[in-house]
């Protein structure tokens, strides 16, 4: 299937989609980073082949500042990740088909939707382990002075 294909084929599932360029793409449509607003939240979307070194929390916190944004949603890894980090939240979800990595054959198929409503993020984790898929949710509230993150 072509890129193209899928593109449309995606936007049947969500018409407002955004897409960044992977290590591999090499359609230069798609930006290497990209931020939007969504409801009272900065979001900024990497595919993160170029934090390095990769999955690193510290060069990821360094991206989400340059990006000035509330929440970080990056990959690469893909391994599925959620950290609460200064003012903000740092977001992998996975790899949905649970291919392999450079860094690791040990991935769970793993994916993430998220709720914004107002000052709260409810992101829900969906991951395959064992045979059995997990469910987990995150809230992520973003208040004047600081952040919470809880499972």
């Amino acid at each position: 299937m072509e890129i193209y294909e899928v593109h449309d084929y995606l936007r049947t599932v969500c018409p407002d989609l955004h897409i960044t360029r992977g290590e591999y793409d090499e359609d230069t449509r798609y930006l290497e980073t990209k931020t939007l607003t969504i409801g009272q939240f900065k979001l900024g979307v990497c595919h993160g082949h170029q934090v390095i070194p990769w999955g690193d929390l510290e060069s990821l916190a360094m991206l989400q500042r340059q990006l000035d944004v509330d929440i970080l949603v990056t990959g690469h890894t893909h391994q599925f990740t959620a950290y609460k980090h200064e003012a903000g939240v740092v977001i992998n979800p996975g790899s949905a088909t649970g291919a392999f990595s450079s860094i690791t054959y040990d991935v769970n198929p793993s994916f993430v939707l998220m709720d914004i409503d107002g000052l709260r993020v409810v992101v829900y984790v969906y991951e395959l382990i064992d045979g059995e898929v997990k469910v987990d949710k995150i809230d992520f509230k973003k208040t004047t002075t600081s952040t919470n993150l809880t499972h």
